[in-house]
């Protein structure tokens, strides 16, 4: 994609704005684990390949997931960020909360449950391609006490925030009523709430400001599948009247992404072409930047904040694993659509 002299400083203007930007992220916080190795041969087991790890540190590699990824690519893109969500009381839960503390993001916010497994997503890569993935969760709803202290602790800052994003990965924290509560809550205090969704949630993100499923996401919530842009714009013109946002945003990976406004035409963003090595975590990358945007008080336009967050994303996808966008590499990338 090719931007004017103009619309690159302004992009600049607004990237150079992030910092003085304050972001609640609520939602799962999971942990991403990488084991890297090579095929030797197949199994006489079974036809599956046997992945040899060597035993060195770089055989095996970990990475904040989920929400907590959220916030580190905003903490990344030089923004002030408040993390929110629950893990359990073992080696992973302690482990993110160490993690969290080495890049400077405060961890007030993180609950811990006793018995709770931690959400750990382990992908073993063969030859820098992906084999298998392994997941270890705990999807039921916290304990009561604990969702009421949790609930209790959102609510009390949101007002201090210029925007907060619920980032549900439907691994449980994320009740109906919490979501329903923060939306209401940030509505009264006038602050744009953005969600990245999961299906089984989507009738409690009503009037939130922007939401952003893929295009499986959209389609499965629509129950339209998608075949062409027609029907991506008849998916996005329902789920607008649906959710009564003030944008949808579908993201189509290496096609860009789709903007719905109500009583606008929809708006395409295309990506530029880019070697992509691993998508895990642009979605987390698209959202963080996104309210970064709109919440640096320069009036920012959702098309001017999904074309900086798509510039991150392409960051993001060329490097391996769950990797971050620096405010350098985003400058960086808008420079070179000159």
């Amino acid at each position: 994609m090719r931007h004017s002299m103009m619309e690159r400083k302004r992009f600049k203007k607004i990237v150079d704005r992030f910092s003085q930007v304050k972001i609640l992220v609520v939602g799962d916080v999971m942990m991403d684990r990488f084991i890297w190795g090579r095929v030797s041969r197949i199994s006489p087991e079974a036809p599956v390949p046997v992945v040899l790890v060597d035993n060195n540190d770089k055989s095996e590699t970990l990475s904040l997931g989920g929400a907590a990824n959220v916030a580190n690519n905003i903490q990344s893109l030089g923004g002030e960020v408040l993390l929110c969500g629950v893990v359990g009381d073992d080696e992973m839960g302690l482990k993110i909360r160490e993690e969290l503390e080495e890049i400077g993001i405060q961890t007030e916010g993180i609950f811990t449950e006793k018995g709770r497994q931690t959400t750990v997503k382990t992908r073993i890569f063969a030859n820098q391609q992906q084999v298998v993935r392994i997941d270890r969760e705990t999807i039921d709803h916290p304990k009561a006490h604990i969702l009421r202290g949790f609930a209790n602790f959102i609510m009390g800052k949101i007002e201090d925030f210029d925007g907060i994003i619920i980032s549900d990965y439907g691994k449980g924290v994320l009740t109906g009523t919490l979501i329903r509560a923060i939306i209401r809550k940030a509505r009264k205090s006038r602050k744009p709430v953005l969600v990245d969704p999961k299906l089984r949630n989507y009738k409690f993100y009503k009037e939130a400001a922007v939401v952003t499923p893929n295009t499986k996401e959209a389609s499965e919530a629509s129950r339209v599948p998608i075949v062409d842009r027609s029907s991506i714009e008849k998916i996005g013109e329902k789920l607008l009247k649906e959710l009564k946002c003030k944008a949808l945003v579908i993201t189509r990976g290496e096609e860009g992404m789709a903007i719905f406004e109500p009583y606008r035409k929809p708006t395409y963003v295309r990506t530029d072409k880019i070697e992509v090595f691993d998508v895990t975590g642009a979605g987390d990358t698209v959202i963080g930047t996104l309210a970064l945007g709109l919440g640096t008080g320069l009036g920012v336009s959702i098309k001017e904040a999904a074309e900086i967050a798509n510039h991150a994303a392409g960051v993001v996808v060329g490097k391996m694993g769950t990797a971050m966008a620096t405010r350098g590499d985003l400058i960086e990338a808008i420079k070179k659509t000159a």
